[in-house]
């Protein structure tokens, strides 16, 4: 479930009896991509590893990619399952039995009243409750100025020299902290930065984003490295008010963001480390 919406895959970890289990799920869910993480990885596929490729098999090429970062995104979830449940989060294994329901004729109006109420509005309602001052913040950073430069440099430079040991730059970072409301507005916020316009912009021209990307010092491994660090980091905040709400602790929920966030950055420097000793060899 978490590949449509991790915080839906959240709660969806309430059908798992252990609690051990179900906390390791919970704190393993967010390694998967979710909806507001395809179109990153789906874009920046195309424009930097399949534009050079034309034909039918372009597209194939551009879902294989897609598809190993799925793959990578699965076996993290396996591996950091594995080692939760021998460090902190040790226990004996327990038997899973799921138990269908006798079967009855479907209750269309009851199915989509209870599913808006109890999932659709509820979600929307936590996204909206962090979305809106999240949103006021990254405006007043792009458009407060100190000695002609905005809020928004100032913390991109402050964070460029970590962002460049993972392949990234200060900007490319920045853009995901601010995009913790929503992991689809992480490009927009890159582009606004990039363009200094003050406000959110998309460009539908994927060869004029490229060459934007380009000019601004993208290549092949900052590509590679943006699409690692968005496949793996920290959960949105809807997905994080959900966790908070399922454990009931602040500190599972703080243990949730950390866990995703470390293996992404230490799994960005090692990918930009190795790239480009292959590269100076």
């Amino acid at each position: 479930m978490g590949f449509g919406c991790n915080a839906t895959g959240v709660m969806g970890c309430r059908i798992i009896d252990s609690p051990r289990e179900r906390l390791i799920a919970i704190l393993t869910n967010s390694l998967v991509p979710c909806n507001g993480r395809f179109p990153t990885l789906i874009m920046l596929a195309n424009m930097f590893f399949v534009a050079a490729y034309q034909g039918w098999y372009s597209s194939i090429l551009s879902a294989a990619i897609v598809t190993g970062f799925i793959l990578l995104g699965i076996l993290m979830t396996f591996f950091v399952s594995k080692i939760l449940s021998q460090t902190i989060l040790k226990g004996m294994p327990s038997s899973f039995a799921l138990e269908l329901p006798p079967y009855r004729k479907p209750q269309f109006k009851q199915v989509i009243v209870r599913s808006l109420l109890d999932r659709t509005l509820f979600v929307l309602a936590r996204a909206v409750s962090v979305a809106a001052p999240a949103g006021l913040i990254i405006w007043l950073m792009a458009n407060i100025t100190i000695e002609n430069t905005t809020l928004l440099a100032y913390v991109a430079n402050f964070l460029n020299p970590l962002a460049q040991l993972m392949g990234l730059d200060g900007y490319i970072l920045t853009a995901f902290i601010l995009g913790f409301p929503a992991n689809e507005i992480v490009f927009p916020i890159i582009i606004m930065s990039y363009l200094a316009t003050g406000s959110l912009v998309e460009m539908d021209n994927l060869f004029q984003l490229k060459e934007l990307l380009i000019a601004h010092g993208w290549t092949g491994i900052t590509a590679l490295c943006t699409m690692l660090f968005s496949l793996i980091h920290f959960p949105c905040s809807t997905t994080c008010l959900t966790i908070k709400k399922e454990t009931g602790s602040w500190k599972w929920t703080l243990i949730a963001i950390a866990i995703p966030t470390v293996c992404g950055i230490l799994l960005c420097m090692a990918t930009n480390l190795v790239l480009h000793l292959l590269l100076a060899i």
